[in-house]
């Protein structure tokens, strides 16, 4: 089921699959998501959840066992059920059973919330631990933002915009899909200017930004979106390695895919959090429409 939330700014529209934003327009019926289109990409703006990334051949160590999940884990490819709907405010809950258990082993429930306010589209993330040990996890967001924006422009008319200054170096993947341990000088000073070669290795990933705001700008235009993410340690950017897609993912992760050397252990993993029993963890993150 899709449902709508409309203000006088923003219209979105939400799938129970996935609980994934599916359009993000403003008042002039701009389109600021990517269409889901598969020739590039099918998703729109998934979780990711209980993992970010890929784990080593697909597996990882719990609770004294082993367990095998895929890249981004099983959120984006389950129905949510909706828990709470009003004219700005729409919430998302996804429970433990027995088929999760099977690849996941932790009673949890996930809630996510999509709050409008003005030019606003909030991200509220929700996890609560209702087992009875600890459990353990990363989320994050992966929208695929529309890139340019403006039809008639082109991806290397368009420049990212970084809210600090940085100078930062990127985390490489390995052929697996796994992080290496190198890294190559991406980003100096605060603005990155776009083309498709950049992405030919596939995501940048940078686990020292001091910005917590990325907006797409352009240099034709003056539409821009931005994505707001405060506390979160790692971010990813990212365009279909084979160029010409149509748009730019930026990525906010609480965790990140395993290193090529990484052990399996879940405890163990970079960036996992832990939930005591009948505690629950939130953080959210924030898209911003400037017309």
């Amino acid at each position: 089921m899709i449902h709508t939330l409309q203000n006088d700014a923003l219209k979105i529209t939400v799938s129970d699959y996935g609980a994934e934003l599916k359009s993000l327009t403003g008042a002039d019926g701009t389109e600021y998501l990517h269409d889901g289109n598969p020739k590039w990409w099918k998703y729109t703006s998934p979780v990711l959840f209980p993992f970010v990334g890929k784990l080593v051949n697909n597996k990882y160590r719990a609770e004294g066992q082993e367990y095998s999940l895929p890249q981004h884990g099983f959120a984006r490819t389950t129905n949510f059920e909706c828990i709470r709907e009003d004219k700005d405010e729409i919430s998302f809950r996804l429970h433990w059973n027995e088929d999760t258990l099977k690849v996941y082993p932790y009673k949890f429930a996930l809630e996510i919330s999509y709050i409008l306010k003005k030019n606003t589209v909030a991200v509220i993330w929700v996890v609560k631990n209702i087992d009875d040990k600890p459990i353990y996890f990363s989320i994050g967001a992966h929208p695929a933002l529309k890139c340019p924006i403006v039809d008639g422009e082109n991806f290397d008319d368009c420049y990212l915009k970084f809210n600090k200054v940085e100078k930062s170096a990127r985390l490489l993947l390995a052929s697996s899909g796994n992080l290496s341990h190198d890294r190559v000088p991406t980003l100096d000073g605060d603005t990155l200017n776009l083309n498709y070669e950049l992405f030919k290795g596939d995501a940048l990933i940078f686990d020292d930004l001091k910005s917590d705001e990325v907006t797409i700008c352009s240099k034709k235009s003056s539409k821009s979106i931005t994505l707001q993410a405060k506390g979160f340690p790692f971010w990813g950017i990212w365009t279909p390695s084979q160029g010409g897609a149509p748009l730019l993912c930026i990525e906010p992760w609480q965790g990140h895919a395993d290193f090529e050397d990484f052990s399996g252990y879940i405890t163990q993993k970079d960036g996992i959090h832990k939930i005591a029993v009948g505690q629950s963890y939130g953080t959210n993150y924030t898209f911003i429409v400037n017309e």
